[in-house]
């Protein structure tokens, strides 16, 4: 008997037993439908995780103190001045734009509303170096900073938490104690690693030194971090080097830190591919227990068909047909839940994708490898079964049915 024939006689015993045939490959759909749909979803939270961090800003680099506190004796502990991020913007060419940032959370009223937000002082470079954009009004330039003027941008959120409906623009609102005039709102950006600038207020940072958090001290303004812009990808080790060596010098030693928004991003990476494998592994568990599943079937087919066996081998069929024809019924079924699975994997991502806001995506490779692995795990498991029928004696088999 060819090949051929054996696949059709293959697929009419199975057909045959449709019941049987459907619970075989269960195990084999399961598994496949699991690690189809647990890659589609790791991919897609990687990717969700270097959206969120580029959206940060590209080619980000921060800089903030180390917490630790000053030697008994020598004063106050170190701090980040406003001059250090003047000195960086000044003295390392592979900077592009340098950010300083002064943060507190601070009640905001208009009328009858308050809530409590997060306001940040900043630099009119702060929208270049975020990648953000204003919506309505307008962003306060050098001249309005260097004269501490009282205005104020909303976050998209605060803004419509704070007038729903009523337009924002020339209004006056209340930070702390003082009040201070909206002249604009940025363009809604969504949140990243417990960032949202959507939920803020901006406003001048000498404003926010001199007037409302009292950060000036006998060295200058004091601040919380500065962030900073490389020139280009390239040049992100480079700019770490120089703002390094400039506050170092600044500071007599290096109590601060300096860490690349690539280093972030590389890290969530690794953790999340990390985390797919796993999740992926334990999946493929299912996988091993549907081939199980198959081979104790298939065991049992050879049990049930001993007679048909008998008769092959007695009429002149050799052992490597009846091995071959079981071997093909096991493999079609790996096959066949394989393609099922796979199905009802990538569906699976898919709604995912459609319910959250991670965008799983499944590469063909993983298809690819599903399928194979599918096949493989039937040509595996249904080896036994297969050299079992293949060494029945007939007339053994015959006396047997």
């Amino acid at each position: 008997m060819n090949p051929l024939e054996n696949i059709k006689m293959a697929v009419k015993t199975l057909t045959a037993n449709k019941l049987r045939s459907t619970l075989t490959v269960l195990g084999i759909v399961i598994g496949n439908a699991s690690v189809v749909a647990m890659i589609g979803i790791g991919q897609g939270a990687q990717n969700f995780a270097q959206e969120s961090i580029e959206s940060l800003g590209s080619n980000l680099l921060y800089v903030f103190m180390d917490g630790q506190e000053s030697e008994v004796g020598t004063g106050d502990p170190p701090q980040l001045l406003l001059s250090d991020a003047e000195a960086i913007a000044a003295q390392a060419p592979a900077v592009k734009l340098v950010s300083p940032i002064i943060a507190s959370s601070l009640t905001v009223n208009y009328q009858s509303r308050t809530t409590r937000a997060t306001v940040q002082g900043v630099t009119p470079d702060f929208l270049l170096v975020r990648n953000m954009l204003v919506r309505t009004g307008r962003f306060w330039d050098e001249v309005a900073q260097q004269q501490d003027t009282t205005v104020v941008v909303l976050g998209a959120e605060l803004s419509q938490k704070l007038f729903n409906r009523t337009n924002p623009i020339g209004q006056e609102i209340q930070i702390g104690d003082r009040s201070f005039q909206v002249i604009g709102v940025l363009q809604r950006k969504g949140g990243a690693l417990g960032v949202n600038p959507d939920v803020n207020a901006f406003i001048p940072i000498t404003t926010m030194a001199n007037q409302l958090v009292g950060r000036s001290v006998p060295g200058g303004i004091s601040i919380d971090e500065i962030e900073i812009s490389a020139k280009d990808q390239a040049s992100i080790r480079a700019a770490a080097f120089q703002v390094t060596n400039i506050l170092t010098r600044l500071h007599g030693k290096q109590d601060f830190l300096v860490m690349a928004n690539k280093s972030v991003q590389d890290l969530l990476g690794q953790i999340t591919g990390a985390l797919s494998i796993l999740l992926a592994a334990i999946a493929g568990i299912s996988l091993l227990v549907g081939g199980i599943g198959i081979m104790n079937i298939m065991l049992v087919s050879v049990t049930e068909r001993t007679q048909e066996i008998g008769l092959r081998k007695a009429i002149g069929a050799p052992e490597q047909s009846i091995l071959q024809q079981f071997l093909i019924e096991a493999v079609i079924l790996s096959i066949a839940g394989g393609i099922i699975g796979i199905s009802i994997g990538v569906g699976s991502a898919v709604l995912v994708g459609v319910f959250t806001p991670l965008k799983p995506t499944v590469p063909f490779s993983a298809i690819v490898l599903a399928t194979g692995v599918s096949g493989g795990i039937g040509l595996i498991f249904g080896v036994v079964p297969a050299r079992q029928a293949a060494k029945l004696d007939p007339i053994v088999a015959l006396r047997r049915s």
